[in-house]
């Protein structure tokens, strides 16, 4: 089976579970106004699934970037300068529309699934003698695409005891 034909039966098993999705996000610079520049927003972005390395989209198959949780800015002291930098992106998250608490993912990569097909590589995604496989961290090798997916939607459809 090619990774195309894996990602659409991943699709539809998915949606026949009902699988929670959680929304894409792109960060926006507001024009200026009067010469002021106006805070950085996250706007949102269409729903997906997502499975550990991977984000599943209706017409896409996505490279997990950062992901965060929308919140409204609160003045606070910080230790360190991305603890600054990562509540400012989740207060642009907020004021571009995402709920209180809602997951966002931004810096995504979109996949070439062709560029697979084809034997080349596209973020996570390369097929290893024949075997569409994934790179799902940056410690791990690769593994077997099929098997991951199969674990990461067991998990999603069936999380474990205290993980939600």
């Amino acid at each position: 089976m090619d990774v195309a034909a894996m990602m659409d039966a991943a699709r539809r098993r998915l949606a026949e579970a009902d699988a929670p999705r959680e929304r894409l996000g792109e960060l926006v610079q507001p024009r200026r106004i009067l010469g002021m520049t106006r805070p950085l927003k996250i706007a949102p972005g269409v729903r997906v699934w997502h499975l550990g390395a991977l984000l599943v989209a209706d017409d896409a198959v996505l490279a997990t970037g950062a992901i965060l949780r929308a919140r409204e800015e609160v003045r606070r002291g910080f230790t360190a300068e991305s603890q600054r930098e990562r509540a400012a992106l989740a207060g642009a998250a907020r004021r571009g529309g995402f709920a209180e608490g809602e997951v966002v993912h931004y810096d995504w990569t979109r996949l070439d699934l062709d560029a697979v097909a084809r034997g080349e590589a596209s973020g996570p995604l390369l097929v290893i003698d024949g075997v569409p496989s994934i790179h799902w961290s940056r410690a791990g090798g690769y593994t077997g695409l099929q098997g991951y997916l199969d674990e990461r939607i067991e998990l999603l459809e069936h999380p474990p005891a205290g993980a939600t």
